[in-house]
């Protein structure tokens, strides 16, 4: 990777993560649809530099189980704290809005809920299965937490026949302690491989931020452990430090390098890669789905 070049983490955002937000009526419209609703989206809360373009395309991540996670992740803009029960209604609410949306394609995502026994998997199901019955032939990803690694879990979750099982890797094995404080770099792995070995056949996606300062060597050693772990699709972009408080940026990582990835990514065997600076998990999801269907 001839363009890997470490950067001072204060210097000044690069102009390619710099946005002209999109003006009209949509983001406001789906701003209301979701407060109107009680819901939450990790577009607001994780406070993603798409939302705003995303929204006015009237779309959205929903986050399910509330807008508080039991986990600490120093790269995550969720907040951390005590979360109270679920709410059995969510899912019904969810159904309603992405139909009111006009959703073909929806992404599912929740925070962390260690509190819970089955880590909250009863609920994605119920969520899957709501949308489908209030919206003919729509396709489902959802992202996961790890479960704490229960297969009773993921397969709870897979008996509701989601489309597209996205669980985020995150950073390299190294950085996990700093990173991912309360995850596990070998469970995340295995929560992937038990869900390949569900349905071979079965899309299973998974995530990675650079910038956090990762060698050239450990994302390559990830992309080659992530493939093992029976990973197909794979998305690639920039970690933002969302505040003070979180780990600082330690380099922006230039446009021609994520392209340098995905080349990579796809010539070791992955079936489709989004890789670019403002890439997300859950950003134009439908799109990678798709792509060259």
């Amino acid at each position: 990777m001839s363009r890997y070049v470490d950067k001072n983490p204060r210097v000044r955002k690069p102009d390619w993560l710099r946005l002209r937000l999109p003006t009209g009526a949509g983001y406001e419209t789906v701003r209301s649809l979701i407060g109107a609703s009680a819901l939450h989206t990790v577009c607001r809360e994780a406070k993603c530099p798409n939302q705003w373009e995303c929204f006015a395309r009237h779309t959205a991540t929903f986050l399910i189980m509330g807008p508080r996670c039991t986990r600490n992740c120093r790269f995550c803009a969720v907040e951390q704290g005590p979360s109270g029960p679920p709410d059995p209604d969510e899912p019904s609410r969810v159904a309603e809005a992405a139909f009111s949306l006009g959703l073909r394609y929806v992404v599912v995502t929740s925070v962390t809920r260690d509190d819970l026994p089955d880590g909250g998997a009863a609920l994605f199901a119920a969520t899957v299965e709501k949308i489908r019955e209030k919206i003919a032939d729509v396709l489902v990803e959802i992202l996961i937490p790890d479960f704490e690694g229960r297969k009773e879990s993921l397969l709870t979750v897979f008996e509701a026949c989601p489309d597209v099982l996205n669980h985020n890797i995150e950073t390299v094995e190294r950085l996990y302690p700093s990173v991912r404080p309360g995850a596990a770099y070998a469970r995340s792995l295995q929560i992937l491989r038990m869900a390949k070995g569900c349905d071979a056949s079965f899309p299973v996606k998974s995530g990675l931020m650079l910038g956090l300062g990762e060698s050239p060597e450990e994302i390559h050693k990830t992309l080659e452990d992530l493939l093992e772990a029976g990973c197909t699709l794979l998305t690639m972009g920039q970690y933002l430090q969302p505040s003070a408080d979180h780990l600082p940026v330690h380099r922006f990582v230039h446009p021609e390098e994520f392209e340098d990835w995905k080349e990579t990514a796809l010539a070791m065997g992955f079936s489709r890669v989004a890789s670019a600076p403002l890439v997300r998990s859950s950003y134009h999801a439908e799109d990678l789905f798709s792509e060259g269907e």
